[in-house]
């Protein structure tokens, strides 16, 4: 049997675990008990607003994946016309990945609330149970997703050298671009709803009305905990299903094109896969560890669980490299080097961990002097958090610099490939702690706005804090993740349009570095001005209920929920549109009128800023998050004064940056990335290279 054989072999029994884990564990939570009425209902109205907000965020993006698949029809030639079918795939399966994620996480919300009345062990045994089938199902559809184009097409073509870098593996990458695609406009929309509903909830109830956070009497509280599922539950989905797939194609892609013969091209194609399906066991077995024991929490429960499937994975990896590469240990691609890049890529992914911990934690050393600078006003709370965020951006970009450099010096480009793909190996369990987050978050709100008990309410607490700290986590890994599959995706590119190299003081290329740079900021300006726009609309609308019903606030009349929804739902659908065309758009415009050096600059320059401002923006408003819990866990005695205030504003600038717009920056340089590798063929005829 031939070694892309038994990568399809074991990528098709991961794919089959991964169904009857993902299953058996959602079938589980389906079975457990809530005997609220009152929990019950109001967990419904977040569940069918949430469920609404993805039909119609998927209905709007329809026509735009159909004119991208009609386009790739058409300006193809030959087999490549099939890119229009695997980026068609690929966008199923995104939206499927999300949409799955979000029936489970709005089933569990409540059912965790449920649970909190016997400890903070069911609880959370509950909702990371809940995280670990969003983490599961992603890590499965991609696998699946990848070998349900890969295979039919080797099948047609072949798999020689020739057959796969000319047109298996670029029919390939229109899968990566459809996944791409859903992702950008899940994680746009999505920010926008949620911080819209977030800044209106906060502004108008906690600062103006002196309500406490999740309080029924808000009406933009059920839109709100709608925002946590929809950002960062389908929206997180989506970005690192769309990571994890680019990550895997593009290590295929550069592995064909190392190659120096048949033989060892296939080789170099199925390793990706192998260490992909080596990493999905890890995780379920790391996941089987993430219990509370004693008197711990979940913080250290987390940790132990993906410390040990990280380790596996690391043993794995080992046995994985050395069976597919043969015990030729120095060779370029030998199998030592090749273990030793992905070895490179989990460490720097737990290090990039570490760090954002550090800079966003809950009661670290940086997040501690914004809660100090509170006692002075707003002002102060702003440009402490700006400080710490600049600060954070200098050791992620230096562990990635660090990454690329010593993956380059191992195996050459294929070596930063498989580094990126060995931070991605235990994605899911990463996913799943990342995913358990919103869950928590919910269920605290549910137990605020159904009235129960203080130690309910307590439970939820802890798991609302250890939630927090684990989604700053996860966006500080997606941006690293982000960043070294954008370098794969853009070698990956320049071996497709024959670009040696990109002269960077040439005068097309350094021209593309600066436009690529300032992409970035235009993108988060969008964004943000789309979320104040919202936000706007929405505390109009909350200030005016509570003009028109006074009794609201003496709990005689009820708020009208629904409208708040429907406020964030109409302004994240209009506002996510013109970002995500831009995006797709002008790499395609770049390369057929400046040619293909001025589109390398553009990637290098989208890239480089793109990854700095997506840290700075994710740890500024995770730290200024954090800030306002550390205040507000002094008791209520804080709350409702002026530094509880001036925290709040803080949290409410911050935010829009770590929900929406630093976030969107991960998927817009891996969506250019993977745009201008899937048009390389149609740019190396138009040009004549």
């Amino acid at each position: 049997m031939s070694i892309l054989r038994i990568a399809f072999v074991v990528g098709g029994a991961t794919v089959v675990t991964c169904a009857i884990d993902a299953v058996v564990k959602a079938k589980w939570i389906n079975k457990q008990p809530v005997d609220n009425p009152r929990l019950t209902r109001i967990a419904g109205y977040v569940r069918d607003g949430a469920m609404t907000f993805l039909r119609r965020e998927y209905s709007t993006v329809l026509p735009f994946l159909l004119v991208v698949a009609a386009f790739l029809a058409v300006a193809n030639t030959g087999p490549l016309r099939l890119q229009s079918i695997s980026f068609a795939a690929g966008g199923i399966l995104s939206a499927l990945a999300g949409y799955i994620g979000m029936k489970v996480a709005t089933n569990a919300n409540a059912k965790t609330t449920h649970a909190a009345q016997s400890g903070l062990a069911a609880a959370f045994g509950l909702s990371f149970r809940a995280g670990s089938v969003m983490g599961i199902g992603v890590v499965g559809l991609t696998m699946f997703g990848v070998l349900l184009v890969f295979g039919p097409v080797t099948l047609l073509y072949g798999s020689g050298k020739v057959a796969l870098t000319g047109r298996v593996l670029p029919i390939l990458s229109g899968f990566s671009l459809g996944a791409s695609s859903i992702a950008l406009f899940a994680r746009v929309g999505g920010g926008i709803f949620t911080k819209a509903a977030d800044v209106g909830a906060d502004l108008v109830g906690k600062v103006e009305a002196g309500i406490p956070e999740d309080d029924p009497r808000n009406p933009a509280t059920i839109a709100d905990n709608v925002g946590d599922n929809v950002g960062d539950v389908a929206g997180m989905g989506a970005d690192l299903f769309e990571s994890y797939a680019g990550s895997i194609i593009g290590t295929m892609f550069l592995g064909a094109a190392a190659a120096t013969g048949a033989a060892e091209s296939l080789r170099l194609v199925a390793l990706p896969l192998l260490l992909a399906s080596a990493g999905i066991l890890a995780s379920l077995v790391g996941i089987r560890f993430v219990r509370i024991r004693g008197q711990g929490g979940p913080g250290p429960a987390m940790m132990r669980g993906t410390l040990v499937a990280v380790t596996l994975a690391a043993i794995l990896a080992f046995f994985v490299s050395r069976l597919t590469l043969g015990s030729a240990a120095d060779a370029e691609i030998g199998y030592l080097r090749v273990f030793f890049c992905a070895v490179l890529g989990m460490v720097a992914g737990t290090v990039l961990g570490v760090v954002t911990e550090y800079f966003t934690g809950a009661d670290t050393r940086p997040v501690r002097s914004i809660a100090t600078s509170c006692e002075t006003g707003a002002a102060t709370t702003i440009i402490t958090g700006l400080g710490v965020g600049m600060a954070s951006s200098v050791p992620p970009v230096l562990i990635v610099a660090t990454v690329i450099l010593a993956g380059s010096a191992l195996s050459g480009t294929y070596g930063i490939a498989i580094s990126a793909l060995g931070m991605l190996m235990t994605i899911g369990i990463q996913l799943a702690v990342d995913a358990f987050g919103p869950v928590a978050d919910n269920a605290g709100g549910l137990a605020e706005m159904s009235e129960m008990p203080p130690a309910v309410r307590h439970v939820t607490d802890e798991l609302d804090a250890a939630g927090n700290t684990s989604a700053a986590v996860g966006k500080g890994f997606a941006i690293g993740s982000a960043a070294l599959t954008s370098i794969i995706l853009f070698s990956a590119f320049r071996e497709q349009v024959g670009l040696e190299y990109a002269d960077l003081m040439g005068t097309d290329a350094l021209a593309g570095v600066f436009v690529g740079a300032m992409i970035p900021y235009l993108f988060s300006s969008m964004a943000i001005r789309a979320i104040g726009k919202a936000a706007f609309a929405m505390i109009e609308e909350v200030r005016n209920q509570f003009r028109s019903k006074p009794g609201i606030l003496d709990e005689t009349e009820e708020p009208d929920y629904r409208r708040c929804v429907d406020i964030a739902t109409a302004s994240a659908l209009g506002g996510m549109v013109v970002p995500g065309v831009v995006a797709a758009l002008l790499p395609v415009a770049v390369g057929f009128l400046g040619g293909v050096e001025l589109l390398a600059g553009l990637l290098v320059g989208v890239t480089a800023s793109g990854v700095v401002l997506a840290v700075f923006m994710a740890n500024s408003g995770g730290a200024w998050d954090n800030a306002k819990k550390l205040i507000e866990s002094r008791g209520d005695a804080a709350k409702g004064t002026e530094l509880h205030k001036a925290a709040v504003i803080g949290d409410t600038v911050g935010d829009p940056l770590k929900d929406t717009a630093g976030p969107s920056l991960n998927i817009l340089i891996k969506l250019m990335g993977v745009v201008s590798l899937v048009i390389a063929p149609i740019l190396r005829s138009f040009w004549g290279l």
